[in-house]
């Protein structure tokens, strides 16, 4: 028989390496991250959740008229009515920092995916295992790492939700016809001006639809970074799953349920509308 690969031994080793070599770096990230969500937390909770309930409906208007608004307002409300929403804002400032994050490094990565042959042979196969890899498997080293609490369940979200972002930047500037790009050559256009004035304002629908998955994705790890000391409803689901209460689940269940409903409709209006020139 074929002796077997040490691999599991090998893994050990270059966690053990970098967790002695790679603290400070670890520390720093730790910190960052950690003040981000602070910060989106403190916004969530820094104002009455009616007068937040009421700015979101007005956003909704702004984007899809009283259908969204209605939609935005009557979630929430039934968020409040529950009594989850303390914990849904702290799973949404989360979500929103795992999907900023996800955001600051996928489109630009997304845009050397299309502007280098050889960056997407690379990047492609990482993204594959990234997607493949079951989530539950990022907890270990991100534990390790980090310890327990938010930041881990926001680096493992990042790790899991990042994806999207890369493949439909990459290719939604792919998919901007050769004949534009080389109009804007023609007037003498940068590369930089051409990504900007040309490219990004075309690819917007397809990097709109690569945020709005990486938001859902962020949203999907909420249960899963409750069980490595992260707070909001991910943890009330995770206690009622613990404990067998079926109706607290449904309610903490229903209060995600809603959260993503919105973020989705969000997006998905964004996704429509053109970026700012």
């Amino acid at each position: 028989m074929i002796p077997k690969l040490p691999l599991d031994r090998l893994i050990e080793t270059i966690v053990d390496w970098v967790s002695d070599h790679l603290s400070g770096l670890f520390d720093a990230l730790s910190t960052a991250i950690g003040g981000l969500v602070d910060a989106f937390s403190f916004v969530l909770h820094v104002a009455p959740s009616y007068v937040l309930i009421v700015l979101l409906a007005a956003l909704g208007y702004k984007l899809g008229k009283w259908p969204l608004a209605l939609l935005s307002a009557i979630g929430l409300l039934l968020i409040v009515n529950l009594g989850y929403w303390d914990e849904t804002m702290d799973t949404l400032a989360l979500v929103l920092s795992s999907a900023f994050i996800s955001i600051v490094i996928g489109i630009p990565l997304g845009i050397l995916c299309s502007r280098s042959r050889a960056a997407a042979q690379t990047i492609t196969p990482v993204l594959d295992f990234m997607q493949t890899m079951p989530a539950f498997v990022y907890l270990i080293p991100a534990v390790m790492f980090f310890g327990l609490g938010v930041v881990p369940g926001v680096i493992a979200s990042v790790i899991f939700a990042v994806p999207p972002t890369i493949r439909l930047t990459h290719l939604g500037i792919r998919q901007v016809p050769a004949e534009l790009g080389e109009a804007a050559d023609a007037f003498g256009s940068t590369p930089g001006q051409k990504l900007v004035k040309v490219e990004l304002p075309l690819a917007w629908p397809t990097i709109m639809a690569g945020i709005n998955q990486t938001i859902m994705l962020s949203l999907s790890m909420v249960v899963i970074a409750s069980m490595i000391g992260a707070q909001g409803v991910g943890a009330s689901v995770y206690r009622a799953v613990t404990q067998i209460k079926i109706g607290e689940g449904f309610e903490a269940g229903l209060a995600v349920v809603i959260v993503a409903i919105v973020l989705d409709r969000f997006t998905q209006r964004l996704m429509k509308s053109k970026p700012n020139k």
